[in-house]
């Protein structure tokens, strides 16, 4: 079973988490969204598109765009459709 926890909260946990590149891909179900808000930011990575983000908010504190899913992933990248990954201090293991 894998957990993202920030500021002592479990944000996601599953045992079917998809790791690329390092980072483990929560399925969208496996995520608590009431610790999410929407963010307008975007990124883009050459092979699997445009990342969106999420703000992680605990407790009133808010983690600005420390989650990021791919809508709409390329084809090289199908397997983290509607999944979810974390960053900025949140701890994923």
């Amino acid at each position: 079973m894998v957990s993202a926890v920030w500021n002592g909260i479990t944000i996601a946990q599953s045992d079917d988490t998809v790791v690329v590149e390092g980072n483990h891909y929560f399925p969208r179900e496996s995520v608590n969204a009431a610790f999410l808000t929407d963010s307008a930011a975007t990124s883009t990575c050459p092979w699997k598109g445009t990342a969106h983000y999420h703000n992680v908010v605990v407790d009133g504190t808010e983690n600005v765009g420390a989650a990021w899913y791919y809508p709409d992933p390329k084809a090289a990248a199908a397997q983290i459709r509607d999944r979810v990954a974390f960053w900025k201090g949140v701890k994923v293991g």
